[in-house]
């Protein structure tokens, strides 16, 4: 009898799915706290891809720690899979972009992604480690778009209940 993907999807998806999650959403809330406290640095590091208007690098440096820490806490108790999933993989393809580009254009800077940030010597750089490790955390994303319904999530215990509450 051969063993079809969905067959594994239906055994383990649900499993992967919360692995998905809790990784995503756990690195997102790490990433998050840990610039929190610190705007200012935050504020260095997104200034230091020397992409973005200044006022505008600034302003993304004080509401990027929260947006990541809010998305990356509701990953992790199961609260709109989706749609965070949606908003941590759009981080995460934009930060590859970021992150490409400073290579791409020469700039030696530290990405900022958990606190830090700024310029760093030529050799420090980790470039092609921040983009393979986002790329990693991307398909988990798209995973959790694909599939949202996973162990242990508070949105599906929810959805039950209101459910169960119309019949």
């Amino acid at each position: 009898m051969k063993t079809k993907i969905s067959d594994i999807q239906l055994k383990y998806g649900q499993w992967f799915g919360l692995l998905a999650r809790l990784i995503l959403g756990g690195v997102l809330f790490a990433a998050g706290w840990l610039k929190l406290f610190t705007p200012a640095k935050s504020q260095m590091a997104v200034r230091a891809y020397e992409v973005l208007p200044i006022s505008l690098a600034n302003f993304l440096g004080i509401i990027l720690p929260w947006l990541e820490v809010a998305v990356g806490l509701l990953l992790i108790l199961g609260i709109a899979i989706r749609i965070c999933s949606i908003i941590g993989g759009g981080l995460m393809a934009l930060f590859i972009v970021a992150i490409a580009q400073a290579w791409a254009r020469g700039l030696s800077i530290d990405c900022g992604c958990f606190g830090g940030g700024g310029t760093v010597e030529p050799g420090q750089t980790k470039y092609l480690s921040e983009i393979i490790r986002d790329a990693g955390l991307t398909l988990l994303a798209l995973y959790l778009i694909r599939y949202p319904v996973t162990r242990w999530a508070l949105e599906k215990v929810s959805a039950k209940t209101s459910q169960t509450e119309k019949e």
